[in-house]
């Protein structure tokens, strides 16, 4: 059924496709067939029409005596008996020509007879029926030519209309059948191509093309429903992966607050505002418990209770120290475990390491203090001690002089006590500006050139500074303490080693940090003499602060030199100023 049914057009164009080519082929053939026969009749048409000249001739001959006589005769008779007047007897000639060309050669045959007797005269009367009898015969011969020509007009134009009434219908019933629903299927694929997949081609017949039209309005619907389907599963990925890069970004963002360099309360509110924008999380509260004092509670978003239902908790904690609690208020779509697993992990590590930095503040806090008063002690301490006991024994030698020996007798007294002033005056002065020391410029380049003008003003030394430290790779900690030691190494030099040069040299290998300062002055013998008390062990605790070791190499009158190595890592330990 369905083959028959596919097949319809295909058989019916085919069909006048035949029937032109039947068309064709007859009207062809009868062209060339009466054409054929037509080439004949030309020619015995004038053959005919010789034989009225040639009749005539002959009775000329007659009455001038002619010598040709007997030849014009034989050229009659040949002109009678010719093929194209042979042809006359065929099947396709009329019967009534054929019968006409006999009675001719009949009344011939008599004439004939006539030319050859004696009575040749009387063939002068008898030639005018006989051309009567030829025009008669021509007469026939053109009309029978005539006819054969418009017989070949009417089938000739007949096939041509045939075949053009038949073309008509084949243009027609391809354009309706075919053209028309190809192009309906084309501007549908168009409709398609543009993700449009609404289309209802209708069906104009149960032939092949409507059965091609029925199958590609039902793919169109599938395609559609598929493309549909994809759309969503495509927009589905599209918003789940849109969520997680949100996600990541907000954990980044949320791990980027423990980068700081200490950590205060604005991180852990800028840590709950990024847990807030999360989708599916409304409110969120973060409580730090603190040993012996109240909680710290922070809240972001809505009001999130510990009794509300809608809320859920999950405990802070680090190496088994319990450090707060974390409530959030989930909404729908509801937020991802994983990622809330990943928060509570981001505020245990800064809720811990606030605690570690204010504990190492304190610290760091206490061993300044108690550093502060080791060098006042060192320093200060005992020459007001020295001033206490020489103003003790000043009143005692004044309380037993006379009077008039008192001036002479207390005036080195007073003199060494103007010194003992003065000199702990400079001391105070100096430790003062230790403590007080800073890096204002913000780089470690900076504030060392600074330092060695200040010094340059307070020596005639020359002082050379090569610096090829960054201070990308020096942390704060770090700076402090090179710039302190460089500055105690430097004084001792301008005040004990009355040098012409003084050279500092900072520099640094794979693994190490190196830092001299060496000058050309009068030296010591470190197995007698020894460097300001006080000085050197400030140099020695700030070299192990920095995990490193500080060398002092000197001979008499061949200089000093302060060596200072440490280790190129993370000075994360190191205690600040």
């Amino acid at each position: 059924m369905f083959k028959s049914v596919k097949n319809s057009v295909t058989r019916t164009v085919a069909k006048a496709m035949g029937l032109i080519l039947a068309l064709s082929v007859a009207t062809t053939s009868f062209a060339i067939i009466t054409l054929a026969s037509s080439l004949n009749d030309a020619e015995a048409v004038n053959v005919a029409g010789s034989m009225r000249m040639q009749s005539y001739r002959l009775a000329h001959d007659i009455q001038i005596s002619s010598v040709d006589y007997t030849q014009h005769i034989e050229m009659f008779e040949h002109s009678i008996y010719s093929p194209s007047m042979k042809a006359l007897q065929g099947w396709t000639v009329p019967e009534d020509i054929t019968h006409d060309y006999y009675r001719i050669i009949v009344r011939w045959h008599e004439l004939k007879q006539v030319l050859r007797s004696q009575d040749r005269d009387r063939y002068l009367i008898l030639v005018a029926g006989f051309v009567n009898q030829i025009d008669a015969f021509v007469f026939k011969l053109q009309n029978f030519s005539e006819q054969k020509l418009i017989k070949l007009a009417w089938v000739g134009g007949l096939g041509l209309g045939g075949i053009l009434i038949v073309g008509i219908f084949v243009v027609h019933y391809v354009r309706r059948q075919i053209v028309r629903p190809l192009n309906a299927l084309v501007q549908a694929s168009e409709q398609i191509k543009s993700r449009s997949f609404d289309v209802e081609l209708n069906v104009y017949s149960d032939n092949e093309m409507g059965i091609l039209t029925r199958t590609f309005n039902t793919m169109a619907a599938d395609l559609g429903k598929l493309y549909r389907g994809l759309e969503q599963a495509v927009n589905e990925k599209t918003k789940k992966l849109q969520h997680a890069k949100d996600s990541l970004q907000v954990l980044y963002n949320s791990s980027q607050e423990l980068t700081a360099s200490r950590i205060t309360q604005d991180n852990f509110e800028a840590i709950l505002r990024h847990i807030v924008s999360l989708e599916g999380i409304s409110a969120v509260k973060l409580e730090i418990i603190e040993q012996g004092e109240r909680p710290l509670v922070l809240t972001e978003g809505e009001e999130c209770a510990a009794c509300n239902c809608d809320c859920q908790s999950k405990p802070l904690s680090l190496d088994g120290v319990e450090l707060g609690v974390l409530y959030w208020k989930v909404t729908l779509p509801c937020p991802d475990q994983a990622l809330i697993d990943n928060f509570v992990q981001i505020l245990s590590r800064a809720v811990y390491y606030n605690q570690a930095q204010r504990q190492a503040e304190q610290l760091l806090l206490m061993e300044e203090r108690a550093t502060i008063a080791r060098e006042l002690h060192d320093s200060l301490a005992q020459a007001l001690s020295y001033l206490k006991i020489q103003v003790s024994l000043l009143k005692r030698g004044m309380a037993k002089l006379p009077e008039s020996d008192q001036l002479a007798k207390t005036t080195p007294i007073l003199a060494e006590l103007d010194t003992g002033l003065s000199s702990a005056y400079t001391q105070l002065r100096e430790l003062l500006t230790t403590f007080r020391l800073s890096i204002k410029e913000g780089t470690f380049g900076n504030a060392l050139t600074e330092l060695t003008e200040q010094l340059a003003d307070r020596t005639e030394s020359q002082i050379t500074l090569n610096n090829e430290l960054s201070s990308i790779e020096l942390d704060a900690n770090q700076q402090v303490h090179l710039l302190q030691l460089i500055r105690e190494a430097m004084i001792n030099a301008i005040k004990h080693a009355n040098a012409e040069h003084i050279c500092i040299q900072c520099h640094e290998t794979d693994t190490k940090v190196v830092v001299s300062v060496k000058d050309d002055g009068v030296g010591f013998d470190s197995t007698v003499e020894k460097l300001n008390h006080y000085g050197m062990s400030i140099m020695q605790e700030r070299a192990s602060r920095l995990s490193g070791t500080l060398v002092v190499t000197s001979q008499a009158n061949q200089g000093c030199e302060v060596l200072l190595e440490y280790p190129k890592i993370k000075e994360s330990n190191i205690d600040r100023m």
